[in-house]
């Protein structure tokens, strides 16, 4: 398909330019998150803030976006204002559609400085251009998105320009987000208040049409299409209730008794409709709301319903529809209402706020993304922010990021996953949850480093691609091979894994180039303590089991045992002309990787 170029805007000087991306570049790190992970490590120098002018924000699609099965996304990289650390988040929709068709021959837009009023940038026609914002900086993500009838919008709302750490940017008004790590705070920095993107998407090549269709076909017919089809990921939390991995109440507990008020068949009965109706595979259930329709995903119910023991569906779709409006991410809302319940109760702040109360709760969202008083400030910087500012560490992070509603204690390669992901708690990387819940006693060290390690590097080879999360499974067995053959890039068999292991890698070196290690992937004191309920119940994360299953994921990784890249695995992955004087690598020799038989492989 020919994407070959990046777009640069400046915002500094409103200028723009196009540039070649280096052929060697689009072959190691193939589009999206690798592409952007490199050039966020050339561009961005050590120590850099993450709201200060020398921080990139790149808008990065893949080399086959708009022809791939499932919906049509894009990647928004940074580094993140609320860890510090690498960030990719990913949102679909129309806007990613209408971007790969604005963006011509380029891969991605990539957004340098800051401009001195707030401003709108406007892709068409293979350009980029700089325009003042004028009325819409101050609107919600609604009113944004309305002010551009004839384009596709994504914006920030007002969690993003006063810099809330984990605001999002949004698209479709609200219906879509790249959230958690708070790159919508980084455009709120630039004062850059939305990228608009004019054209209509790009038609699926000839040569592509059947196997979409195909591969379209798979996917509706597969365990995940028939799942998705049935509930969405709203289904997701059922499936946590049952196994005892729902984070209730502030994470004191691993069910909730009101999950049938919250739970799939309640949204079944609140819905209006579906996303996407006349698809095979329909996408989300709409739900009218105080705030208009919304669309809540699993994560709304967990986070907002259980974990602020809300049992009414309606009440949780609108604080997730508040949420969506203010461009709040909702994982790390819920978690900052959930901590201001508990500090409440223990007089370390005086709020109102409990569990239980959505109307309190919606309060308090609207207060943290308009930083309103000194608790609101506290929880717009993270929880642990306001764990430092207040006392009371209440809500489990991993790197400042609080943890989403799965909860490890049941699962130990979970706990795994959250402590070794490259943009901090997060289930996205790898969620082994999913499987070891239903075999907790028969899996062992290896298996658990095993779903990790092929997760991680399987999804840093699809998000290069930028594919659907879950229609991007009909890619896992070959990784995108065939697909990328069929326009004329030929990868070996072992080319693409290899390219997971790079990419995974190279944002593993630039955290640790910005002082992340070992000691940052040391998970939160609360998963010490055993779950008292539910079928979780007595289950803990020992922390000498844990530090032995870190060391193992270190030596299947060739880290060394302080958890930085060895010298040799640089080599091997071809990343040593990318390492620079600052990014510190292990002083360990090569680790002792674990036998044959149990090592962890991409099959």
């Amino acid at each position: 398909m020919g994407r070959s170029s990046l777009l640069r805007v400046d915002l500094g000087t409103q200028t723009g330019r196009e540039e070649p991306v280096p052929e060697r570049w689009l072959r190691e790190y193939v589009g999206g998150k690798g592409l952007g992970a490199r050039y966020l490590y050339e561009d961005v120098p050590a120590g850099a803030d993450p709201l200060g002018p020398h921080n990139r924000l790149a808008f990065m699609l893949g080399p086959l976006s708009g022809a791939l099965p499932g919906e049509t996304r894009y990647a928004a990289i940074t580094k993140s204002p609320l860890t510090g650390a690498f960030l990719d988040s990913y949102s679909g929709g129309t806007f990613p559609e209408r971007l790969a068709g604005s963006l011509g021959d380029s891969l991605g837009l990539l957004v340098e400085g800051r401009a001195s009023e707030p401003v709108v940038v406007v892709v068409e026609d293979g350009d980029a251009h700089v325009e003042p914002a004028g009325e819409v900086w101050g609107a919600d993500t609604v009113e944004t998105d309305a002010a551009f009838p004839d384009a596709a919008v994504a914006c920030i709302g007002p969690a993003g320009e006063r810099l809330v750490e984990y605001s999002t940017i949004a698209s479709d008004g609200g219906d879509h987000h790249a959230g958690r790590g708070g790159a919508g705070a980084v455009m709120g920095a630039k004062r850059l208040k939305a990228v608009v993107a004019r054209d209509p998407p790009p038609g699926t090549p000839p040569e592509l049409e059947q196997l979409r269709e195909a591969d379209d076909a798979a996917f509706a017919d597969g365990e995940t299409g028939r799942w998705l089809t049935a509930g969405e990921t709203l289904e997701s939390v059922d499936f946590a209730d049952e196994v005892g991995v729902l984070a209730t109440e502030g994470w004191q507990r691993g069910q909730f008794g009101g999950l049938d008020g919250i739970g799939i068949e309640a949204a079944r009965e609140a819905a209006v409709g579906r996303e996407n109706p006349d698809d095979s595979v329909p996408g989300g259930f709409r739900v009218d709301t105080g705030e208009g329709e919304s669309v809540p995903r699993g994560a709304a119910p967990m986070t907002l319903g259980a974990g602020l023991g809300i049992d009414d569906f309606d009440v949780v779709a609108t604080l997730g529809a508040t949420c969506d409006r203010l461009g709040v991410d909702v994982i790390s809302a819920g978690n900052a209402v959930a901590w201001a319940a508990r500090a409440n109760a223990a007089d370390r702040i005086d709020a109102d706020v409990s569990f239980g109360d959505g109307e309190a709760a919606r309060t308090l969202i609207e207060r943290i993304a308009r930083r309103a008083d000194p608790v609101a400030d506290a929880l717009a910087d993270g929880v642990d922010a306001a764990s430092d500012r207040f006392g009371g560490e209440y809500i489990p992070t991993v790197k400042s990021m609080a943890v989403p509603s799965y909860d490890p204690r049941g699962a130990v390669a979970m706990a795994l996953a959250y402590a070794t992901s490259d943009r901090g708690g997060c289930h996205r990387r790898a969620r082994p949850v999913e499987r070891e819940a239903f075999a907790r006693d028969d899996w062992t060290t290896a298996d658990r480093v095993r779903a990790v390690v092929t997760s991680q590097n399987a999804r840093s080879v699809l998000w290069s691609l930028v594919a659907d999360d879950f229609a991007g499974e009909t890619l896992w067995s070959d990784l995108g091979r065939e697909w990328l053959a069929a326009v004329g890039t030929e990868y070996d068999p072992g080319e693409l894994r290899d390219a997971g292991r790079r990419i995974w890698t190279l944002v593993r070196l630039f955290n640790a180039r910005e002082g992340f290690a070992r000691a940052e992937d040391e998970l939160p004191a609360v998963f010490r303590q055993p779950l008292e309920t539910g079928p979780a119940a007595g289950r803990r994360i020992d922390p000498e089991g844990f530090e032995r299953l870190l060391d193992a994921y270190y030596a299947a990784r060739g880290w060394g045992s302080d958890g930085l890249p060895t010298m040799q695995t640089v080599d091997r992955l071809d990343l040593a002309d990318v390492v620079d004087e600052d990014t510190p690598l292990s002083n360990d020799d090569e680790p002792t990787r674990t036998p044959r038989s149990t090592e962890p492989t991409d099959d």
